[in-house]
């Protein structure tokens, strides 16, 4: 037996001290509690497991699914590969005030130090401030003991890179790179199953209690690429009704696929889940003659068995991403 719908997962809503109202207000997540800052739309991490939201395996968690279905559900190389791990965390995240700047470590650092896997991500724009930006890397080159000295002295903002954005922008963070989501941003994440985060500067914020957040500094300082040569925005074509490519590493590949009218995506020879994400407008997606429709800032999963897709809208724009 196999999957033969379109599945969607109970979102999974956190209190950020940066948070704000937009994900409730604009994305419509269901909460009465303030500072929503980000929405887990497909979590395996550990006590934060996803449940089907829909049709009849409703109230199965994702880790159930990839244990009963393995390879039908996740793609045959996916299940040799991580086994019952959901590989990918997605969300929506947004930000009222800065985040903090922060850095993941990778694979090795993450599995030696954690016994995780480290955190590779990538960001598309949904909606930003016209003062907007985002914190990635170094505006020059400075050696660890330098920045240990710029932390002390509380100067670190003085060598950040500072980088305006609007909508439609997308960035690749691989693990190491120093970054951050400035105040009056939305946007969609795409990112290795973690979260393990090295905080290394929190603009000297306190919560309530007047207390500060803890730092990672001793952390961070192995995991961070200090290099200025960081290619992390994305250029990418933007084509109606077609696959555009916007992010292929070794964890996931994400396209851009705007639709206006409808549009039948051949998965014949992707070994892989698909998880589809609406960062503009709605529409139906059916795989079997099953359909669900998916509305600005939701998130359906079309597992590996699925061989075509069809989509139909008067206008949205999708992220499909695949492993």
């Amino acid at each position: 037996m196999t999957i033969n719908y379109p599945l969607k997962f109970k979102p999974i809503l956190k209190q950020k001290i940066w948070g704000g109202n937009k994900l409730v207000a604009v994305l419509h997540k269901i909460s009465t509690d303030k500072n929503i800052g980000e929405s887990w739309e497909i979590s395996d991490v550990d006590n934060n497991i996803s449940v089907v939201a829909n049709g009849k395996l409703e109230g199965k968690t994702l880790k159930e699914l990839v244990k009963k279905y393995k390879g039908d559900f996740v793609g045959n190389k996916n299940y040799l590969t991580f086994n019952d791990k959901f590989p990918l965390l997605i969300k929506f995240i947004d930000a009222a005030q800065d985040l903090s700047v922060q850095v993941h470590p990778n694979n090795e650092l993450a599995k030696k130090r954690h016994n995780s896997f480290g955190k590779t991500e990538m960001w598309y724009i949904m909606e930003a401030e016209e003062k907007s930006n985002l914190v990635l890397g170094f505006s020059k080159e400075i050696s660890p003991k330098q920045y240990k000295e710029l932390l002390q002295e509380k100067a670190i903002t003085s060598v950040l890179n500072f980088e305006k954005i609007k909508k439609g922008d997308a960035f690749f963070i691989e693990t190491g790179t120093v970054h951050a989501i400035g105040a009056g941003v939305v946007l969609a994440e795409i990112q290795q199953t973690s979260d393990i985060t090295y905080r290394i500067y929190d603009w000297d914020r306190v919560d309530a209690q007047g207390n500060s957040r803890e730092l990672h500094t001793d952390l961070a300082i192995d995991a961070i690429n200090f290099s200025t040569k960081l290619n992390t925005k994305r250029k990418y074509d933007n084509q109606l009704n077609k696959i555009n490519t916007l992010v292929t590493c070794p964890y996931f590949k994400t396209n851009f696929i705007p639709v206006k009218g409808e549009i039948t995506l051949d998965y014949s020879k992707t070994d892989s889940f698909v998880i589809f994400m609406c960062v503009e407008g709605s529409g139906t997606i059916s795989i079997n003659n099953n359909s669900e429709n998916i509305n600005y800032g939701e998130t359906i999963l079309v597992p590996a068995t699925a061989t075509s897709v069809f989509i139909k809208s008067s206008n949205c724009k999708l992220l499909a991403v695949t492993v």
